[in-house]
């Protein structure tokens, strides 16, 4: 019991000078510029934030025109911060600037640490033991990925571990979810994919309906769906171990239209950038190419999204996940907390002028952008049909687009033995930490007792 009680009141006594850390860290922050650049100083910050103001206004420009008007607005999103800079450093207060920029960061890196250590972690995915499958069937791509397959002798080592593998050929285009229905009447008890993630979806919803585990291999180009399973992304074989020493989650899937996902389904700009036949060719060339048009409303469609009492109108956007994604993390963008909360992401932005994009980059939480929850999303259109990007592949939808989640509707099957899925770090809760920092001796936040919540990853 000694040795429990001492260990509680360190931990407690770390929290408390990690929340103080974090407080005189931010207070440092705010004042420098102040102490050793007076009223200057101040008037050099409002220049800076003035800057930024005009990057996001040269940034917009640079996206919605042509010609000579988008090199100029390049140039002038480029000329803003280095101007900024500049003057930072003729008034000698850059090394302040970057001083106060290495206290905030300070503050920011303390203060998580002071909330994390408090316990209060997000509830994981719960794992269940189940036997290894008898007769496993996995559809592998050979050319996603930069060839992964071969690289990483996918395909050999399934089968060593007993799976039946077939590979697809491009110049024989073969109906995936099909394979999968025939594979499942043959007998096999396990369904997976080696390939992007829209490959997966079409498969993981074969694997749903017929109430059998999925396997994923990590063997497409961005593999966002592995990573947010937590499994290995550099080494796609490491996967392939889930076969002989496996657990099975069960994570939520995303319909759109009746089509499945397992990542996210996006309308709006990108949906319409994705159809064009030369963008797999010239991503880049062939946005810019669009993207006027399409920002500024002389084409493309006139979207609305219903999301439970939520009306989006006419956004350029939108954006509906499989789970939200983090935004209050920047090391966890793009990432998700979970994949079995019940609900889907939504996320639209609507930005029509320099001054909203402005403003949509000095406040995030601006009206520019609307970030909800909900289970059911409609998508309507002024036209019959809507162009859609559907975990990065393209499609044309009928108007309009109902897009639902069935709650932990899949079992994935995973090694027991995986990286994992990074711990989201906690927001940053100001009032929290100073009652942390003001707390004494045994008072300070209570650690949440260990259990009940499922298997750590």
């Amino acid at each position: 019991m000694g040795v429990g009680w001492h260990a509680n009141e360190r931990a407690h006594r770390e929290q408390r000078w990690s929340a103080r850390a974090s407080l005189a860290s931010v207070t440092l922050a705010a004042l420098l510029p102040l102490l050793y650049g007076g009223v200057g100083g101040v008037l050099l910050l409002l220049v800076g934030a003035a800057g930024m103001a005009v990057t996001a206004s040269g940034l917009w420009w640079a996206l919605t025109r042509r010609g000579m008007a988008r090199v100029a607005a390049a140039v002038l999103a480029v000329a803003a911060p280095v101007a900024v800079v500049g003057m930072f450093a003729a008034a000698n207060l850059l090394w302040v600037v970057m001083l106060s920029l290495g206290l905030w960061l300070l503050a920011v890196w303390t203060g998580r640490y002071a909330l994390r250590s408090t316990g209060l972690r997000p509830v994981r995915v719960k794992e269940y033991r189940t036997p290894p499958p008898r007769r496993p069937f996995l559809v592998m791509n050979p050319h996603s990925g930069g060839a992964k397959v071969e690289r990483f002798g996918l395909k050999e080592k399934a089968e060593r571990l007993g799976a039946r593998v077939v590979l697809l050929d491009p110049e024989r285009p073969q109906d995936v979810s099909e394979l999968a229905r025939r594979a499942v009447a043959d007998g096999a008890d396990l369904l997976g994919v080696a390939g992007g993630d829209g490959t997966q979806a079409l498969v993981a919803a074969v694997a749903a309906e017929h109430g059998l585990p999925f396997l994923v291999v990590s063997a497409g180009t961005r593999n966002h769906f592995a990573m947010d399973l937590g499994l290995d992304r550099e080494d796609p074989a490491a996967c392939l171990d889930a076969l002989s020493d496996g657990v099975e989650l069960h994570v939520d899937l995303g319909f759109a239209g009746g089509r499945p996902f397992v990542n996210n389904v996006s309308f709006g700009v990108y949906g319409t950038v994705v159809q064009s036949p030369a963008y797999r060719d010239d991503k880049v060339g062939t946005a810019l190419d669009l993207l006027p048009d399409l920002l500024t409303r002389q084409s493309g469609p006139r979207l609305t999204a219903r999301a439970e009492g939520t009306t989006l109108t006419d956004p350029q956007a939108v954006l509906v996940s499989n789970n939200p994604y983090r935004r209050d993390d920047p090391a966890g963008l793009g990432r998700r907390e979970r994949l079995d909360s019940g609900v889907l992401g939504v996320l639209g932005i609507r930005v029509d002028s320099a001054a909203e994009a402005a403003g949509l980059l000095l406040d995030p939480e601006a009206g520019a952008l609307t970030v909800l929850t909900a289970r059911e999303v409609v998508v309507e259109a002024d036209r019959p049909a809507i162009d859609v990007g559907i975990d990065g592949e393209a499609f044309v939808l009928p108007a309009p687009v109902r897009c639902h989640i069935a709650p932990r509707a899949l079992r994935v099957r995973v090694p027991r033995l995986r990286p994992g899925v990074p711990q989201v770090q906690p927001p940053l809760d100001w009032r929290r930490l100073r009652k942390l920092a003001a707390a004494v001796g045994r008072t300070a936040v209570t650690r949440r007792p260990a259990g009940g919540s499922g298997r750590p990853w």
